[in-house]
């Protein structure tokens, strides 16, 4: 009951922080954009009288889509038309479980892993989660008995199958390197030091990976230079006959995906939860200084290290949707099928090469 108590516990912190920052994502997103296009953004929502540059925007947003009609267009399987988008963010949701945002506490001689699921192929089960974020996409088109969105959705699901290719061959140099999949394992694996002061993060044994799985995820979330599935200058998108909060939950769905591809990026390629030169004892410099630490500052500053990597690649994301074009259909998949596939097998292909005849 304990061991059952501790699990539903972190999973409630994780789910409320990663709901809570996929609504501030949004405000963000409008003011960084703003910023960009120099204008002033978000700022009219207020709560008697104070607007706080905006922060009000996020919940007036979910109040309107909670109050909107839902409409379900004749024909349409009612059921399935549900269901979509309550798949989409369910399995944006549950793929957050296989995260490690910590090293482990230990409470009265009970040693307690900051991740819900401490499950030894962690990295396959992230994986398979956003794999059947599919499903909400095709079955939103399908649903709606709307030729248009039908197709919408067959091209959202080409785009997302085809450079989830890419990004699992892509990480397959990081699993040799590592020799795990278990993703708490990779990040303590990333606690050594080339020349005993650069850290051996991911990004510096692997860094060819680090951006064919940076450009994927973001095919992946269906993020500009990507959003063919959503683009107003394209087909009409799969969710074209969802209204209110259905509407909604799609794209929350992509903001928790965003979230979570910024999550693994920072696991696999980023340290994680490591903090350079902090080891459990406290701050070991390569100078020599050593400052002790408690086990408390030892696990906060872990877990505020990696919220910090985390809320830093969600900026970067944005910077690269309002910097760069969006893409036209056949560069896009020519990109997947003919850039990023060739390549992330190439680099899977000289790590093991490198691995088995220069490095017992």
């Amino acid at each position: 009951m304990i061991d059952l108590a501790v699990k539903l516990t972190l999973a409630a912190f994780v789910f409320f922080g990663v709901l809570n920052l996929a609504a501030l994502h949004t405000w963000l997103e409008r003011k960084q954009s703003a910023i960009i296009q120099d204008r002033i953004g978000a700022n009219r929502a207020s709560i008697m009288g104070w607007r706080l540059m905006g922060l009000f925007h996020p919940l007036a947003d979910s109040i309107k889509m909670f109050m909107k009609e839902d409409i379900v267009p004749a024909g349409a399987d009612r059921i399935l038309h549900t269901l979509a988008p309550a798949f989409s963010v369910f399995f944006a949701l549950v793929a957050f479980a296989g995260i490690p945002f910590g090293d482990r506490l230990v409470l009265g001689g009970r040693v307690i892993e900051l991740q819900i699921a401490n499950i030894d192929a962690a990295l396959l089960y992230v994986f398979a989660m956003l794999s059947l974020g599919v499903y909400g996409v095709i079955l939103a088109g399908f649903a709606s008995r709307n030729n248009y969105a039908l197709l919408g959705g067959l091209r959202a699901t080409a785009q997302m199958i085809s450079y989830e290719i890419a990004l699992g061959i892509a990480i397959i140099g990081l699993v040799m390197v590592y020799g795990t999949m278990n993703l708490q394992e990779i990040v303590r694996g990333q606690a050594k030091y080339l020349g005993g002061w650069i850290p051996l993060w991911g990004i510096v044994v692997q860094p060819v990976a680090f951006f064919v799985f940076l450009t994927a995820a973001l095919a992946e979330t269906k993020r500009v230079p990507f959003d063919l599935p959503e683009g107003e200058s394209e087909i009409i998108g799969y969710f074209v006959e969802y209204s209110g909060m259905k509407f909604g939950m799609f794209f929350l769905a992509d903001f928790l995906e965003t979230i979570l591809v910024a999550c693994l990026a920072t696991t696999l390629f980023f340290g994680g939860w490591q903090v350079p030169y902090l080891t459990p004892d406290g701050f070991r410099f390569p100078w020599g200084t050593t400052i002790a630490v408690s086990q408390w500052i030892y696990v906060l500053l872990g877990v505020a290290s990696f919220s910090i990597k985390v809320v830093a690649f969600c900026v970067l994301f944005m910077q690269i949707r309002w910097t760069l074009p969006r893409f036209r259909y056949d560069q896009l998949m020519r990109l997947g099928w003919l850039g990023l596939f060739p390549i992330s097998v190439v680099n899977a292909l000289v790590t093991a090469a490198v691995l088995a005849f220069f490095i017992d």
